[in-house]
């Protein structure tokens, strides 16, 4: 009888999703993980730089987990590398739009770029951090 009922309800993960609902739920998971980037570099930041970059790539990291274990269970590696690129694109024009409202640089996604290194290792969590979780087809 439960396998009756599993196959009626399928989790909300095993659902093939509609292209609307997964630019959604993209979009949903991005926002997530900006807030805890934004917070960490505000709150964290100011006291230990080292604790701070640790503490952002575990917030897009724990985004990348959370979407793909809710969302995407199944999804093959193309379409997390898909969602990565698009979660750097939102934030490359989240810190460009928020850099021209305010006229002045503002790097709390991507970080400053007088710290080449940390800037480089959240680019590459913002692409990479769902595809850690990905199944490994392809």
């Amino acid at each position: 009888m439960s396998a009756a009922l599993y196959a009626a309800n399928p989790r909300f993960s095993d659902r093939k999703h509609h292209v609307a609902t997964t630019a959604a739920l993209i979009v949903l998971f991005w926002a997530f993980a900006a807030l805890l980037v934004i917070a960490a570099d505000r709150e964290i930041g100011p006291l230990s730089p080292h604790v701070s970059i640790v503490a952002e790539l575990a917030a897009i990291i724990a985004a990348g987990f959370a979407y793909m274990r809710l969302t995407a269970r199944d999804a093959t590696v193309d379409h997390a590398l898909l969602v990565g690129t698009l979660w750097l694109f939102f934030a490359i024009i989240a810190e460009i739009a928020v850099t021209a409202h305010f006229g002045h640089a503002w790097f709390e996604l991507l970080g400053a770029p007088a710290k080449p290194i940390y800037r480089c290792l959240l680019m590459f969590a913002w692409v990479a951090a769902p595809a850690l979780f990905a199944s490994g087809r392809s």
